[in-house]
């Protein structure tokens, strides 16, 4: 009998495997105890494996079993289940998982929170017996007490102490050894001298709402159901949760808890999926415009609702997903918001006439085909934006949708001109308009009403992203001679490298070039460039 090497480590037997354990091992050196191994590592880089079977050097690799009677030779791992196996049939043990939670973050002392749905066994003076009852499934939900006042009471019990008598206590039927009660007639009139009754106090701790939103998540797929939390059906259809979003003091208590109370459903069988959750993002915290984490003793926290009563709410929601990464952390800035206001007062102009008096049609916006150009640069859009928004990049999805905005406004560009000299924006901002409609709900409504949809945005599909008009048809190909530039030409960009070199070589700039020199080879990057090299 000996403190133990470790303050704080409690009291009672150690599991004292001084050959395989070092904190053992410095105890049993200590005291001059014996030390004898029982896992043989093998060779080993790790430790002197002679050192180790002659108890002179602690070894914590797996290896086969030793000086262990009859279950020597056997791997680690094995031998773990084969002493297992044993223990249990001889009724010494058996095997169990775990769960390690600290009481403290789900037990309060608080007038509010879920109580407990737990009764505690009274004796004939009314002191606990150290017995506990769940309350019946019937009796369920415990709702908490109607309190007259909620000042403290000055005692170190929960405050729930102050709850009337008539909530805290309550008598039930005696329990059977098989825990179930012996009748379900709760008069001991009606019972008479069969069984006996006996008193319980109400647990007085509550729960800190982790009790509900552990599980919100199933309840919101069948939320009118009355006979069971969810219907396995529909959690089977909507379950496992694709993506959790959450920042990283929400992901250890939140999270945590929602695992461990969605894996005992599931141990249960009352859900289908051991993990709630199959993606975790943290999002970055957003600091002062000083850099520093927002705080009242800072001075620096910035109201939401400001925010939006002067640039609106689809403003304040534009730049905070324009602000960076999601998943990093960003200092705030106002000048910030002034910006994606003007890009949104950009986009809204594109289709309101901001000139007239009541809403109107911008009358720039003409049904006319855009151009293969106009096409390719809109397609590529859909490409990025789609690819964006799923990867969470929300940042470089608005930016590309900027650049689409300032695009469309460069009138003296063929490409967004129609036959007639007419901004090709209809067919266009068709395209535009739900893709801005994750990031500016409210405006995106409106100017998708504008464009005469009665149909609501949100039922209408996401714009689909056709390759074939995102290719070029024509690129500009560059004529080198000996490495230096000569000429360039748009041509189509599925032209062979046959043709590529016959119009190279037919070009007025290249025949000038080459005149009276020899042709020795030509080269040809596909879609770039044609080099001839002559001597």
């Amino acid at each position: 009998v000996a403190d133990y090497v470790l303050w704080g480590y409690g009291t009672g037997a150690i599991m004292a495997v001084p050959a395989h354990d070092e904190r053992d091992f410095d105890f049993a050196q200590q005291f001059n105890l014996p030390v004898i191994a029982v896992v043989d590592p093998g060779d080993s880089d790790v430790v002197d494996r002679q050192a180790v079977l002659a108890g002179k050097q602690c070894s914590a690799e797996d290896g086969v079993s030793i000086n262990s009677n009859g279950s020597n030779g056997l791997t680690t791992n094995d031998f773990k289940q084969r002493i297992t196996a044993d223990l249990a049939k001889a009724g010494l043990g058996r095997e169990a998982v775990n769960y390690k939670l600290r009481d403290w973050l789900f037990s309060r002392q608080r007038f509010w929170g879920e109580p407990f749905p737990i009764l505690h066994e009274l004796d004939e003076k009314g002191q606990p017996t150290g017995h506990i009852r769940a309350v019946d499934a019937k009796d369920l939900p415990v709702d908490l007490p109607h309190l007259d006042d909620y000042k403290p009471h000055g005692r170190p019990e929960p405050p729930l102490e102050k709850a009337p008598d008539e909530w805290k206590y309550i008598r039930l039927p005696e329990v059977s050894t098989d825990h179930s009660p012996l009748t379900a007639q709760h008069s001991a009139d009606a019972i008479g001298e069969t069984v006996r009754l006996i008193r319980y106090k109400r647990e007085t701790n509550t729960m800190p709402q982790w009790a509900g939103s552990c599980w919100y998540f199933l309840r919101f797929i069948d939320p009118r159901n009355q006979t069971r939390f969810v219907d396995a059906a529909q959690e089977k259809a909507w379950m496992p949760i694709d993506l959790y979003v959450g920042g990283a003091e929400h992901a250890v208590l939140h999270l945590l808890y929602s695992r461990f109370w969605h894996k005992v459903l599931f141990d249960r069988g009352h859900v289908s999926t051991v993990e709630p959750f199959q993606k975790l993002v943290n999002q970055g915290m957003i600091l002062g415009e000083n850099g520093e984490k927002m705080s009242k003793a800072r001075g620096n926290v910035i109201n939401p609702d400001d925010v939006v009563k002067e640039f609106g709410a689809d403003s304040l929601r534009l730049f905070e997903m324009f602000m960076g990464p999601l998943e990093a952390v960003k200092p705030w800035s106002t000048a910030g918001v002034v910006g994606v206001r003007g890009f949104l007062d950009r986009a809204w102009r594109l289709i309101v006439d901001d000139r007239a008096e009541e809403l109107k049609l911008n009358e720039s916006v003409q049904n006319v085909q855009p151009t293969d150009e106009a096409n390719r640069v809109l397609h590529k859009t859909i490409k990025y934006v789609t690819n964006d928004i799923q990867r969470l990049e929300f940042n470089t999805a608005i930016a590309r949708m900027m650049e689409l905005v300032n695009l469309l406004y460069q009138v003296e560009e063929s490409a967004w001109a129609g036959t007639e000299g007419q901004k090709v924006l209809g067919e266009v901002l068709e395209t535009l308009v739900p893709m801005l409609s994750p990031f500016i709900p409210h405006a995106a409504a409106e100017l998708w009403e504008m464009l005469g949809h009665q149909e609501l945005l949100a039922d209408h599909a996401w714009p689909a992203f056709i390759e074939a008009l995102a290719r070029r048809n024509e690129v500009e190909i560059v004529y080198q001679v000996n490495g230096k530039i000569r000429a360039k030409e748009l041509l189509s960009a599925e032209l062979p490298n046959e043709e590529l070199e016959r119009l190279a070589l037919a070009h007025e700039r290249i025949r000038e070039s080459v005149s009276g020199k020899t042709v020795r080879k030509v080269i040809i990057v596909p879609g770039k460039l044609v080099n001839i090299v002559v001597s």
